[in-house]
């Protein structure tokens, strides 16, 4: 060990930032946005879809520890990237299948020659956007709190999942960052021989080629490593196992996942109630 890992007069480095969806169950975050999730599948408004993009950017910006970048796509990237996916997807509408009392119907936003791209177009392609934009911010609730281990260790603890799958799945979700290494490593191997010259797709391919050999014979001698270590330790000899990592269900979990359905559930009313809900299928044409 260095001095420096000992150093009496270093300073320690900053705790993070306490922020409460990291301190969930991951079984909460999935389990809360997953019954609106499929509501949004069955959703063609604007409205409904919008509404539930705002209450997430609220969880997210104020329950999660999130990067420079990752605020920088949720907050220009994500309204620019909803716009222009609204424009493609409107352009593929034909505005004759249109109501003829939709949105927007007759009032035209570009003209083209003999064509003309109308408000009730974009609005239909925005409302598969704003979908879409509901749908992905929904799942990065628990996609940017939670981790691939800490999902495992709670469906074993929490759901019953079997620990042979559950941590079987755990041992393969960590070979992923092990082949990353291991791809570097032949990389660097392959140029210091000079193995990686030429340019274009044929060269890239026998360069692909080249590395799917190595990483393959690296990836069953990891495996037969895991599943000798595995065996050592009497992996699956009996029913159940102790945990050394608890991931328990509590209070909070039970607050947010209900709490989440309630908000929801009101929210999608308000809307309704409110006459926003009119951008719906009979007034969009569907998405």
């Amino acid at each position: 060990m260095s001095a420096l890992a000992i150093d009496p007069y270093r300073e320690a480095a900053p705790a993070p930032e306490w922020r409460y969806l990291h301190h969930l169950n991951p079984l909460a975050k999935l389990f809360g946005p997953l019954p609106i999730m499929l509501l949004l599948l069955f959703s063609r408004g604007v409205a409904i879809p919008a509404a539930f993009v705002a209450l997430t950017l609220v969880l997210l910006l104020t329950g999660a520890r999130l990067s420079g970048r990752m605020l920088a796509l949720l907050l220009v990237g994500l309204p620019i990237a909803i716009a222009v996916l609204g424009v493609s997807f409107g352009i593929w509408v034909d505005p004759s299948r249109l109501p003829a009392d939709a949105l927007g119907a007759g009032i035209p936003l570009v003209t083209i020659g003999g064509w003309t791209f109308e408000l009730s177009a974009y609005l239909t392609g925005l409302a598969t956007a704003m979908r879409l934009a509901s749908l992905l911010l929904l799942s990065l609730i628990a996609g940017l709190t939670s981790t691939g281990p800490d999902l495992a260790r709670a469906m074993v603890q929490n759901l019953k999942v079997p620990y042979r799958v559950g941590y079987t799945a755990l041992a393969a979700y960590r070979f992923v960052p092990r082949f990353g290494h291991e791809l570097e490593v032949i990389r660097a191997a392959h140029r210091v021989r000079g193995t990686e010259r030429g340019r274009g797709p044929i060269a890239a391919t026998k360069r692909i080629l080249g590395y799917a050999v190595p990483l393959l014979a690296s990836a069953i001698r990891h495996a037969e490593r895991v599943a000798l270590a595995m065996d050592a330790r009497a992996f699956g000899a009996h029913p159940t196992r102790t945990e050394r990592h608890l991931v328990p269900w509590r209070v909070r979990d039970w607050v947010f996942v209900v709490g989440f359905w309630a908000v929801s559930v009101l929210l999608y009313w308000w809307v309704i109630q409110a006459g926003l809900g009119s951008l719906s299928d009979s007034r969009t044409g569907g998405g």
